[in-house]
Formats: C-alpha cells, sequence, structure tokens
C-alpha cells in the first residue's frame, strides 16, 4: 500500500517538472487570465438590462411573494395559535419594557402593533417577534430622561402636562417624555433606511459576538437596578449623566429604610410564582403540551385584580400603571427640533436594535432551512421605525423569548403576527384600562424574572477567556465601563477595543520560515513539522495577512530577522572592512556568503498598497546590492495586479522576479547558479 502511494507521488511530481517554469506574467499568457469587471459595473449594467420592474417590487416587499404560495391549508391554524400565544406574551412584557423608556405601559402594547404591520410587508424573517426589547427600551429611555421634563404623580394621559420636580443642577428641557421617543424612533428609522440605501449591513459585523454579549449582560444589570425602585415602593430621583448606575446604588442604600412592605411582599410571592412556572411547571408542560402557560399575563391578570379587590392603592400606597387610553393613538409627526440632539445617541441604538434582530433571524433561518436578506431587514427595520414614530412607539427590536415561542408553539411565517396584532387591536379599543389598577411591582417582577437568560450569558465569559485573551479583554472592557460610566460609552469603548485588537493584529501579521519536506512539492512551518528541512543557501518565508503603510516597518525588520540578513549592515562593514572582498572575522559576512536566496510566499498576502509595491523594491535592491536574489512566489491575480500597475506606473517596466509556485524559484535559482 505504502510504495503504490509513492509511486503515485512521483508520478505527480514528474508530471509537475515536465511543464515549463512559470513567472506570473507569462502564466497568465499562456493560460488566457483576464481581469474581471469591477462589481459596480456589473452591478449597474445588470440594473439597465433589467426591465423586470415587477421583480424589483417584489424584492422591496417580499410578502407579495410568499403569500402569492401561501399554504393555508397547512399553514394557517399552526399560525394563528402562534400568533395568539404571542399576543398573550406582548401584553405584560410590553407594558413592562414600556416602563424601561419612561414612557406609559400602553406604549409597549402601540409598539406590538403598529410597527409590525410594515413588518410584515417588508421583513424577510419569518419567526421573529418584533416589538420591545429590553435593552433597546432601555437605552431610549436614558436618553427620554435626559431630553425630556421627568413625569409626577402616576404615569398620566396627558404627558403634556408633565412638569419638572427639581431643576437645580441639570439641564432643563421643555419636551414631553414622548415627544424625545418618538424622535428617537424617527431617527433611528432613518439611519436604518440610509444603511438599506448604502448597503451598510455589514457595518453590524464590528459587534462581535464577544462584544454584544457584554454589552446586553452589562445592560441587563442596568435593568436589574432600574427595577429595584418599583420592587421596594421606593421614591428615587432621576440620575442623568455619567455614572448613572452608581449615583442609583447609592440612593437605593439610602432610602432603602423607606421600603413599602406592601409593595416588597407583592413583589417576593409575583417573582416566586414566576420562577416556580419557568423552573419547574414550563419543563414538565412542554413535554405534553407545545403552548407555554401565559404565567406572565396570569401575574397581570392576577396582580390587577387583587389590587382592585384588596384597594392596594389606597391602603397600601402600592404605585399602579394609572391611566390606559383606549382606542388607538392619533398619528402625529414627531418633533423635527429633537432629531438632532438625539441624533448621537440614536446611532447606538440603531446598531444594537438591528443587530440583534438579524442575530435572532440568522438563526431561525439557519435552523429551518431558509435564507434572509440581512439588507432588505435594514429597510423592513427602518420603515417599520418611521412608521412607528408617528404612532408614540420608541424604536422596535426583536425579542428572543417571544421569538422562541413564536416558532416553537408551531408559527410557520408572519402571518403569526398579524394575529397577534388582530388580538392586541381588541385590547387596545376596550380591554386596556382594565389594567389601570396593576401594581407596578408586579411588572417590575416579570421584567427581573425575564432576565435569568441575560445573566446566565456572563457563564460565556469563561469560554471567551479560555479560547481568546483579546476576546476577554473585549468583553471585560465593555461590561465594566457600561455599568460604570454609561451605555452608550460603555458600547463605544467595546468597540473602540474591537478595532484597536484588529488594527494590532494588522500592524504585526503573522511571518514564518518554510522548509522542504523531502522527495514532495510540501513547504511547511520549520518550526513546527520537524521532517521539513531547509533548502541550503535558500531561505523561504510565508507571509499571512495585508501589507500596507501601516506594517511596512514591522514586514521589513522580521524579514531582515528571520533571514539573519541585514544589507545595510553588511554594506556598512562592506565599507570599514574591505580587504580584497573578504571579512574575516565578520558574522555578517558569513551569513552573507552562505546566504544566497530570499523566496517570499505571497499565497496568504490579502492586500497590498503602492506604498507597500515600493518597499518591497527597496528591500529587493537592498539585497541585490549584496548579491542576495529575492524572489515572490504564489501571488494572487488581484495582487498581481497591483503590483504590475504600480511597476509599469513608477519603473516603466515589470521589475519584480514573480513566480507561479515556490518549486519554480527554485529551480529558476539553481538554474541560474548552474548557468555561472
Amino acid at each position: 500500500m505504502k510504495t503504490a502511494i509513492m509511486e503515485k507521488r512521483d508520478v505527480l511530481l514528474q508530471i509537475n517538472l515536465e511543464r515549463p517554469l512559470y513567472e506570473h506574467e507569462a502564466l497568465n499568457q499562456t493560460y488566457e487570465y483576464e481581469q474581471p469587471k469591477s462589481l459596480l459595473v456589473q452591478n449597474a449594467m445588470n440594473v439597465i438590462k433589467s426591465k423586470d420592474w415587477r421583480a424589483c417590487i417584489v424584492s422591496a416587499v417580499p410578502a407579495v411573494k410568499w403569500l402569492s404560495k401561501y399554504n393555508w391549508r397547512e399553514n394557517i391554524l399552526p399560525d394563528i395559535i402562534s400568533g395568539l400565544t404571542v399576543a398573550i406574551m406582548h401584553i405584560p412584557q410590553g407594558m413592562a419594557y414600556a416602563l424601561l423608556g419612561n414612557l406609559p405601559p400602553v406604549v409597549g402594547i402601540y409598539m406590538a402593533f403598529f410597527p409590525v404591520f410594515v413588518y410584515f410587508l417588508f421583513g424577510t424573517s419569518r419567526h421573529v417577534s418584533i416589538g420591545t426589547f429590553a435593552v433597546v427600551c432601555l437605552m431610549t429611555g436614558k436618553v427620554v430622561t435626559y431630553y425630556s421634563t421627568p413625569l409626577t404623580g402616576h404615569t398620566s394621559a396627558n404627558l403634556s402636562d408633565a412638569l419638572p420636580q427639581e431643576l437645580e443642577d441639570v439641564t432643563y428641557y421643555t419636551y414631553t417624555p414622548m415627544q424625545v421617543a418618538t424622535a428617537v424612533t424617527l431617527m433611528v428609522g432613518i439611519y436604518q433606511i440610509i444603511m438599506y440605501t448604502f448597503r451598510l449591513g455589514i457595518i453590524t459585523t464590528l459587534l462581535s459576538e464577544t462584544l454584544v454579549n457584554s454589552f446586553t449582560t452589562a445592560a441587563a444589570v442596568y435593568v436589574f437596578i432600574s427595577q429595584i425602585k418599583d420592587l421596594f415602593g421606593l421614591k428615587l430621583p432621576k440620575q442623568k449623566g455619567y455614572f448613572k448606575l452608581i449615583f442609583t446604588v447609592i440612593d437605593i442604600f439610602k432610602e432603602i429604610e423607606n421600603t413599602n412592605m406592601a409593595a416588597l411582599i407583592v413583589s417576593i410571592v409575583s417573582i416566586i410564582i414566576l420562577i416556580f412556572n419557568n423552573e419547574f411547571l414550563k419543563p414538565r408542560v412542554s413535554k405534553i403540551c407545545s403552548i407555554p402557560i401565559p404565567i406572565e399575563l396570569v401575574a397581570v391578570v392576577g396582580g390587577t385584580l387583587i389590587s382592585r379587590y384588596c384597594d392596594l392603592p389606597k391602603i397600601y400606597n402600592i404605585e399602579i400603571v394609572g391611566y390606559i387610553p383606549t382606542g388607538l393613538p392619533k398619528p402625529e409627526v414627531p418633533s423635527l427640533e429633537l432629531l438632532p440632539l438625539v441624533a448621537i445617541d440614536s446611532i447606538a441604538i440603531t446598531m444594537v436594535s438591528y443587530t440583534i434582530t438579524i442575530s435572532m433571524a440568522l438563526i431561525f433561518a439557519q435552523k429551518l432551512n431558509y435564507e434572509i436578506d440581512s439588507n432588505q431587514e435594514l429597510l423592513a427595520m427602518g420603515f417599520s421605525n418611521v412608521m412607528g414614530s408617528f404612532f408614540s412607539c420608541m424604536p422596535i427590536s426583536a425579542s428572543l423569548s417571544r421569538s422562541l415561542i413564536q416558532q416553537t408553539v408551531g408559527g410557520r411565517t408572519q402571518i403569526a403576527s398579524i394575529v397577534s396584532c388582530l388580538l392586541l387591536f381588541i385590547i387596545l379599543l376596550w380591554i386596556g384600562p382594565f389594567f389601570e389598577l396593576l401594581p407596578r411591582c408586579v411588572l417590575a417582577s416579570i421584567i427581573v424574572v425575564a432576565l435569568k437568560g441575560m445573566f446566565q450569558q456572563a457563564s460565556q465569559f469563561v469560554k471567551f477567556w479560555k479560547l481568546s485573551k483579546t476576546d476577554a479583554t473585549i468583553w471585560i472592557v465593555t461590561f465594566l465601563i457600561v455599568t460604570l460610566v454609561n451605555i452608550d460609552i460603555g458600547l463605544l469603548a467595546g468597540l473602540l477595543v474591537s478595532l484597536a485588537i484588529i488594527l494590532l493584529q494588522a500592524i504585526r501579521p503573522c511571518m514564518y520560515l518554510l522548509g522542504h519536506i523531502p522527495h514532495t512539492d510540501l513547504y511547511l512551518d520549520l518550526h513546527r513539522y520537524k521532517a521539513a528541512v531547509e533548502i541550503h543557501g535558500v531561505k523561504i518565508i510565508h507571509y499571512c495577512g495585508s501589507l500596507n503603510f501601516v506594517n511596512n516597518s514591522y514586514f521589513r525588520s522580521t524579514v531582515y530577522k528571520l533571514v539573519g540578513v541585514c544589507p545595510q549592515k553588511m554594506m556598512k562593514n562592506r565599507k570599514k572592512l574591505a580587504e580584497e572582498n573578504h571579512f574575516l572575522n565578520d558574522k555578517d559576512s558569513e551569513d552573507r556568503h552562505e546566504l544566497q536566496c530570499i523566496i517570499m510566499d505571497m499565497s496568504a498576502l490579502s492586500h497590498i498598497d503602492p506604498n507597500s509595491v515600493q518597499m518591497l523594491h527597496l528591500i529587493v535592491e537592498e539585497f541585490t546590492q549584496v548579491n542576495i536574489r529575492f524572489y515572490f512566489v504564489n501571488c494572487s491575480s488581484l495582487i498581481f495586479e497591483i503590483i504590475k500597475k504600480c511597476d509599469l506606473y513608477i519603473y516603466g517596466k515589470m521589475s519584480l522576479k514573480i513566480f507561479a509556485t515556490i518549486q519554480d524559484a527554485i529551480t529558476y535559482f539553481r538554474n541560474e547558479v548552474s548557468s555561472r
């Protein structure tokens, strides 16, 4: 068996030796290389040639295509069941998360109604549940708190009548919380439409898994601390600016002695019931029925009934949700003068909301074997947010818990979301006022229990630490700055650290020497393969990464270090110790006589700029002056085109020696030596 393999290998080597020796230009001419047209030109030509405008409409409005193929007999019943189940989840989650945005609870239900219709038409994911999401609502709430007047007493329907409680030492704005929230929503929608126009969905790849994990975990700490006020029935001042979390914790310890015991008892009972369901009942019920127990809705309805019949607000001074209007809100144009104020804060909200949504959409698409369009998702979310801004909504995002339920219960398409909207429409028209006496501590309990999954993400830090210390650094920096300083500053810091690490990796690319495996055409890392041997008089360097003005100096110094020769030092020594062109006691000269050829393997070179091409010429000239040849091999067509263009423009000819393979360069070198 071994003999047969060796014979086959020898035949292959013989075939390889029978072909001509190729420099890269000769290789292109022999095999008729043709430079492709740029992608931009190709796309432009395709648009000009395309005359099917209906296809353009279908691509912009995906619902037109999939609705025409919708299997009503098989899919409508699962979608109805899924939609009803998710609608039940929307009620408590929407009301609870709206409080994170410092807005009336009914806003959370609006968010599950108006934007969903738009996403239904333009979205490409079949299973994500659009609406409130804790982190996005919290980030919006931070902007709302900063630019709006604080609310007094219970949540009021007439938000424009809200008056500030404390004016000293703070910047005072006359905008209502709803005006700020809708301005943020409009700004986020505009950003997302702009990103769609310029196909910038790839920007979110800057938010790595590590960064998102750390950011959402730290945001969960923010959400938890923000709910302690309602859990304990405390009255705390609104904190603004940096180090908000620290000041809030200090305020909690100052006011802890004023805890409303009735509110605390209701919170403890609610949390115990929710945890008991999630940890014990839900796993057992899931084995029998795919539809989960709507425990959050049970808690909301139960809390409302107990509050109503036990008169909790009056007897125990428990804070309640307050007035909930019936019907749909009147469309109102957001305050355009607020857009410049919220523009910077909206960038972070745009990135986070889209990243969370597209991540969940990709999870379901891979699991259920269908495709989504990341740029089309930008359009869908952009239009959804613009629509929502006219109807008292905060920026929307996908919810993992609701999306999982929508898929697990059997939902097949976004028809489930429409069914959910219809049920919420009924609630908005007639049932909303029923929840006016709901204690806010019950909603706070729902939020705190729902944070379990986000806190569990912290366990991923151990994995990041074991896999990559740089990833662990990103996690630590993001988490600490988010929790200690501010949410958006922490996100920016994590992003900057990520980019800095990428830049450092680009500045110090991977370079190592290759050795030859005898009787084969393999050239492998000398330090990792003991069977690899160095060819006498030849150094083969493998370069991995991009080559640009940033890492030119590192590349040059590393080449000198790997080959053990610095041409500049050798030329200086030549002037000092010139005696019959022989340097008896000079180590550099001994190396010069031993080293005759350097071969640079460019197979893993991803990019090169004109500055680097000139630097390569400089290195080649330096080694040529000390009688050492310098060749390049395994150059990709794209890299070769750049080098050729620079050579023809600067030198008027192709002056670098570039061969097709390492073997070609070595054969050429040996022929040169033997011809002397």
